[in-house]
């Protein structure tokens, strides 16, 4: 009996080595792993809104640093959830949008402690609102949202909503009694215009254009870059208050699975873009209020379109927040009261 191994079993085993080598040569010296084509990135609005500007921002960062290696393609106008900003967040824990710029409200109803920052008259100025985002608060809501299956990598700011309305100046809480407004989302808006006495009503942002010139609602609220991006005084919005009664929070967030696939190198590229996207999305988003840092250059541009503009005092403040404080107490529950006292110590420091 021969011992010799026959050719073709020889011939067989180098080529099965061969091929063994072959697929183990991307293992080797930990090569790029194979990523998408691309990245879907969901926001609300569109350029030139700063809260849009932001979500274009980190994707243009991302897609351009990474030299095109992951590609991310933002769908404003909330257009991956068919205009319904609040559907966003699911929309990611199901895999339709892989990144997005969360707004606070729209995702507090999904996750309750992102209510913080709708709390009335919660944060009386922007050092109150960057005491949160930058503090244990903000440390707290990324660790919320890991647990959503969402990695947060940076905050950002929508800006301090102010009231807008087609009919009289709002200096005090009896000026809102039978007002219809709008508002974006969240049962505490609900309870918060319920409790002033005027007549809320949800409805997108998509519907709130047509329902403010048809005269189906007569007022809204939304920082005072947006009212101007959409002008909002050619829809009958005469008349604007300066009451800072909430600031919305941004989120800039990715899938956690999808953060999961890229290398560590290509984590922190994702991390950095957000940053630097989400501080040139705050700038813009307090540029012309008249706050430190800033000249008055939107205020006087809402006066330029015959608006007239009422600042409220610290005094009238008050009477609002009075007037509010059920609500603030009860949605503390809800919210979180631990969580709620954590804020008001990073404000009281922050003062």
């Amino acid at each position: 009996m021969s011992l010799k191994t026959p050719r073709r079993v020889l011939l067989g085993r180098a080529l099965l080595a061969g091929g063994a080598g072959v697929l183990a040569a991307p293992r080797i010296g930990g090569a790029q792993p194979a990523y998408r084509p691309e990245y879907k990135l969901s926001v609300v609005g569109n350029r030139p809104i700063p809260f849009a500007e932001g979500a274009f921002q980190w994707a243009e960062l991302v897609t351009q640093r990474s030299n095109g290696r992951i590609n991310v393609r933002v769908y404003p106008g909330s257009q991956l959830v068919g205009g319904d900003q609040t559907r966003e967040l699911l929309a990611m824990r199901q895999g339709i949008i892989d990144f997005a710029v969360f707004s606070t409200i729209n995702i507090a109803p999904q996750v309750r402690e992102a209510g913080i920052f709708q709390l009335p008259f919660l944060m009386p100025d922007h050092r109150a609102f960057d005491a949160l985002i930058n503090g244990e608060v903000g440390r707290d809501l990324v660790g919320i949202m890991d647990r959503r299956d969402v990695t947060a990598v940076a905050f950002g700011e929508n800006g301090f909503r102010e009231i807008s309305n087609s009919r009289r100046a709002i200096s005090a809480p009896a000026d809102l009694r039978g007002l219809k407004i709008r508002f974006a989302a969240g049962a505490i808006f609900n309870d918060i215009y319920n409790g002033l006495g005027a007549n809320p009503l949800q409805m997108s942002f998509a519907d709130l254009q047509p329902a403010l010139s048809t005269g189906a609602v007569d007022g809204q609220e939304n920082p005072v870059n947006l009212f101007l991006a959409f002008r909002m005084d050619t829809l009958a919005q005469r008349h604007m208050t300066i009451w800072n009664y909430v600031n919305d929070a941004l989120i800039f967030g990715l899938s956690k699975s999808v953060m999961a696939s890229f290398t560590p190198a290509d984590q922190e590229l994702v991390r950095e873009c957000a940053r630097e996207a989400a501080r040139n999305n705050i700038a813009l988003a307090r540029r012309g209020l008249g706050i430190p840092g800033t000249d008055d250059s939107a205020l006087v541009e809402l006066r330029n379109r015959n608006v007239e503009v009422t600042t409220l005092t610290p005094a009238q403040k008050q009477a609002f927040a009075t007037a509010l404080r059920p609500v603030y107490e009860r949605w503390s529950g809800t919210i979180g009261n631990e969580l709620v006292r954590k804020a008001e110590a990073a404000i009281r420091a922050a003062s």
